[in-house]
């Protein structure tokens, strides 16, 4: 009896045992867990580019890397909203949170799941894009048009005429479009403006504009991004000025901005990621932001070209690129 009794209690142990070691298991395994980040990103160009540099920086500075514990999914849709569409479709079964670049992009997340976190950057007007409810927060990234035309005025002089060509089919471009035409209405200059549908439209776009217009605006706008170099080359060929929305346009041609900077847009966007992921923070309880910081950026080379006398008051606060 006294055996019997000294093997069940064996028998016992083991088994505590096991389950303790099937505990200890799990823990492990939850420890490990990998979480699957999806970036879908309406097209490959420099100032996009920028923003998702800053928010995997951001990421991995605080501790969330890829290839750790963390993975990402980067797909670029190429320019195609029926591209982005099938990205977000495919991310919802694939990750666990999804980060989307641009209005289109997070329109198209948006539209396939209303359960997975969505977090988008660089959407200059989340409301009038549709982007609410409880699963979807991010940064905007809206333009200060009012400094920007200040800016003109600083170095251009008075200015009678404002030449923009912008994709019909985004809903930002819209937005900052009509900005500067109210704008306009206030301070007495007259916006001829030029819708496109593709970038093959844009050089004849900018022909019916161009030769009217005291300077060329480029607002935050993907179509108008993509083709950058075809419009920094029309303006170089009449010598007409171009006032850009972002840092980036200044870099590839533009005479200056007084924009946002695009890596601070997606370092912004990865910290509020970052306070969900830390269970900090619900989604539905982050209401977007914005970016208040704006860098004043000065393309020396242009202004020689064209003549631009640039004052020790903006060259004192400016990034100069040559």
């Amino acid at each position: 009896m006294k055996k019997l009794f000294l093997l069940l209690m064996g028998l016992l142990v083991i088994v505590a045992c096991g389950k303790k070691e099937d505990k200890v298991e799990e823990k492990k395994v939850e420890e490990k867990k990998v979480i699957k980040i999806g970036i879908t990103q309406i097209v490959d160009h420099p100032s996009l580019n920028e923003i998702r540099k800053g928010i995997i920086d951001r990421l991995a500075e605080q501790g969330f890397k890829d290839g750790e514990n963390i993975e990402i999914n980067f797909q670029n849709a190429q320019g195609e909203m029926t591209n982005a569409n099938l990205i977000a479709n495919e991310f919802t079964s694939k990750v666990d949170l999804i980060i989307a670049i641009t209005t289109p992009s997070a329109q198209a997340a948006l539209n396939a799941t209303k359960d997975k976190p969505i977090f988008y950057s660089a959407v200059t007007d989340p409301v009038a894009a549709g982007l609410q409810g409880k699963n979807i927060t991010g940064t905007s990234d809206a333009t200060p048009i009012e400094a920007q035309m200040l800016l003109a005025k600083s170095l251009l002089g008075n200015f009678k005429k404002v030449g923009i060509v912008y994709n019909i089919g985004e809903a930002n471009s819209e937005v900052q479009v009509q900005k500067v035409i109210e704008i306009g209405k206030k301070e007495g200059f007259e916006v001829i403006a030029k819708g496109i549908n593709t970038v093959n439209e844009v050089a004849q776009a900018l022909d019916s504009v161009i030769g009217d217009v005291d300077f060329i605006y480029t607002p935050v706008d993907n179509m108008v991004a993509s083709s950058y170099p075809l419009i920094v080359k029309k303006a170089e060929e009449v010598k007409k000025p171009i006032i850009g929305s972002v840092a980036d346009y200044v870099k590839q041609g533009a005479l200056a901005t007084e924009g946002l900077n695009q890596y601070k847009i997606g370092v912004q966007t990865a910290d509020m990621v970052i306070k969900y992921l830390k269970e900090e923070k619900k989604i539905e309880d982050m209401p977007f932001e914005t970016l208040k910081e704006t860098d004043l950026v000065i393309n020396e080379s242009v202004a020689n070209k064209l003549k631009v006398k640039i004052t020790d008051d903006l060259k004192g606060r400016a990034q100069i690129v040559k």
